[in-house]
């Protein structure tokens, strides 16, 4: 039989195919703005014929409906890493949370500790091969599809057609064409503030970048205009890297492994972004637990990563994903790149954050994180903070040390009760 035929005898429509869905399965969907939205939709649609399905994945980024109120006896969401449309299920106790480095997440699928029922992935239409691309998201999907006993794919045209991570029509079990545009994620508003942190973050910057995602991240990319050769070895990137790239300042030339490569796990962005990568061979879309892993990105000399946190104390550890108890996010990759860089040869690392949040009323700089909040990147792992105030280099610094660099780049406002509080912790050591 040839492909072909294959892939034909294999098309149903959505109802058809989530049937072949049982009660108590573990469905696996598709990350981020990959996620098979219709296939989610459809699955809402059918919630009567479930009980007790867990779907597991990272970002939600369309609306998840299996979330909503009333939908406990039917499905239960496991969230690896809480977005927006997820939070309020997760806080509320009707969905979980698993914290996991998104690294090792696909290590879970293949080692049983998370075994996988079905997948639900979307992907581009076959090659003349049979291949399906997952086009913006390769990461977890690519193992989860692996190891599932049932594949769902959602096959889009709409969807780019990237290098690095395929799965073949003979290791799907059903296909559902439906066209429709991917899920984007339109450029965030940058302030002066995040300006401002992006302008002392540019001068860390050496040869390769890991970003992540958000205001501050598009902020540093404003300043590297001057830049030359510039490499990117990322869990994602957006809308901001295509225009260094436009712009000849992101050649990846200087890359030591994967030269002349964009290196990313998966994509948030606009249509711009998808039109950037789609048959694009210069980027190279890779499973998560290779792109990374620390002792890959450690292979990169001078990579320097850009990630956030929401509090950071003057012991220097950073809770990122959590607010006391309440879970806002996950650890995504920041673990993974931070000790990436750190066994790279000059490698760096930098959180960069606003020195206060609520519109100025509360201090990100701390004496003691939050009760509960979880510790994301230790003290012994941080190298650089970043605020609009300024840099403070912490590894290799003493706790003394450390607290005077970071009440220096806190906000004003919270500097006199900061010295109040160091003064308390270190009695005669002012300086």
């Amino acid at each position: 039989m040839s492909f072909k035929e294959l892939y034909q005898s294999k098309k149903m429509d959505a109802d058809q195919a989530l049937n072949l869905i049982r009660s108590g399965d573990r469905v696996v969907v598709g990350h981020a703005c990959a996620e098979p939205s219709y296939l989610l939709d459809v699955l809402t649609e059918k919630a009567e014929q479930y009980e007790n399905v867990e779907i597991v994945h990272m970002v939600a980024m369309g609306k998840a409906g299996y979330c909503a109120p009333g939908m406990e006896k039917h499905f239960r969401h496991n969230s690896l890493f809480v977005g927006g449309s997820t939070r309020k299920a997760v806080a509320e106790g009707r969905g979980d949370f698993t914290p996991c480095f998104f690294s090792e997440i696909p290590k879970l699928f293949k080692n049983g500790s998370l075994p996988v029922d079905a997948a639900l992935i979307q992907t581009a239409p076959p090659d003349e091969n049979g291949n399906l691309s997952l086009g913006i998201s390769v990461d977890y999907t690519l193992q989860a599809a692996k190891s599932a006993k049932t594949v769902i794919v959602q096959v889009n045209p709409q969807m780019p057609v990237t290098f690095g991570g395929t799965i073949h029509i003979s290791d799907v079990t059903a296909v559902v064409e439906h066209d429709a545009p991917l899920l984007t994620l339109e450029p965030p508003v940058i302030g002066d503030v995040e300006l401002a942190i992006g302008a002392n973050c540019a001068g860390l910057i050496r040869d390769t970048l890991q970003l992540g995602i958000g205001a501050i991240p598009d902020a540093v990319l404003r300043f590297l205009g001057d830049k030359k050769d510039l490499g990117i070895h990322s869990e994602m990137f957006s809308d901001g890297v295509v225009e260094l790239a436009e712009a000849g300042v992101i050649t990846n030339r200087l890359k030591k492994t994967n030269p002349g490569k964009y290196v990313a796990s998966f994509l948030m962005g606009t249509r711009k972004l998808y039109d950037f990568v789609d048959g694009n061979p210069d980027v190279a879309m890779l499973p998560v637990d290779y792109v990374n892993n620390p002792v890959e990105v450690m292979k990169e000399d001078n990579i320097v990563s850009v990630n956030s946190c929401v509090q950071i104390d003057l012991m220097g550890q950073a809770a990122s994903e959590s607010v006391g108890l309440t879970q806002i996010s996950g650890v995504g990759g920041q673990v993974d790149f931070v000790r990436g860089a750190a066994m790279a040869a000059n490698g760096r690392s930098i959180l960069a954050f606003p020195s206060t949040a609520a519109k100025g009323k509360i201090s990100k700089i701390v004496p003691l994180l939050d009760e509960g909040a979880a510790v994301t990147t230790s003290r012994n792992d941080i190298d650089y903070a970043v605020t609009e105030y300024g840099i403070a280099k912490l590894k290799g610094r003493t706790l003394r040390q450390r607290a005077l660099a970071l009440i220096e780049i806190a906000h004003p406002d919270f500097r006199d009760g900061l010295r109040k509080v160091f003064e308390e912790r270190f009695p005669g050591r002012r300086s």
